[in-house]
């Protein structure tokens, strides 16, 4: 049960964006930013990193919720989001995206510099300073947002389905289309 009265019935952080438009506005704006706009990764990888993050936070909705955006977008779909999710040093992706994933798991784990071996390992792996300053930014971003589904304890979804429709309508629209029913985080 909502540590708050939501006097909607979505899930997640839907409901919470609901609830508060004033806030909720400038959060879906701040991840369409971060996983729609034009960048040198993809809106699949962008996904990708939001569902590690999320994962590793164990927040539940917003694992489900960005596993299911990144499946939509990348080859491979829910078989590799699920081999990242498990070990991101194993699963089939380039040396660059496992070097991001290092860098957001990094980001995730404390409130400090990047070691410097991870920020050189991710430049021999190819990226750039777009690439870090984006994994960084969405990695921070997506604490934030975990945290802030996860401290207020919102419902998850009952429908099986949820996760696979709002993957539709974010591929479709973003994030910017009717803030309170697609789920951010």
């Amino acid at each position: 049960m909502p540590h708050i009265a939501i006097d909607n019935d979505l899930p997640g952080i839907s409901g919470l964006l609901a609830q508060r438009p004033d806030t909720g506005a400038p959060l879906g704006d701040l991840a369409n930013a971060l996983l729609r706009a034009p960048s040198s990764l993809s809106p699949g990888e962008r996904e990708l990193i939001a569902a590690y993050v999320s994962e590793r936070n164990a927040t539940e909705f917003c694992s489900a919720s960005h596993s299911a955006f990144a499946a939509a977008q990348l080859t491979g779909g829910e078989e590799l989001v699920r081999a990242v999710l498990a070990d991101p040093a194993t699963a089939p992706v380039g040396e660059k995206m496992r070097a991001l994933l290092r860098v957001a798991g990094e980001v995730r784990s404390a409130a400090r510099p990047l070691s410097d071996e991870t920020v050189a390992a991710a430049r021999a792996a190819g990226a750039d300073d777009t690439d870090l300053h984006d994994t960084v930014l969405i990695a921070a971003a997506f604490c934030m947002y975990n945290r802030y589904v996860s401290a207020l304890a919102t419902e998850l979804p009952a429908d099986s389905g949820h996760y696979a429709r709002s993957a539709q309508r974010i591929v479709a629209h973003g994030y910017r289309s009717g803030h309170a029913q697609v789920p951010v985080s």
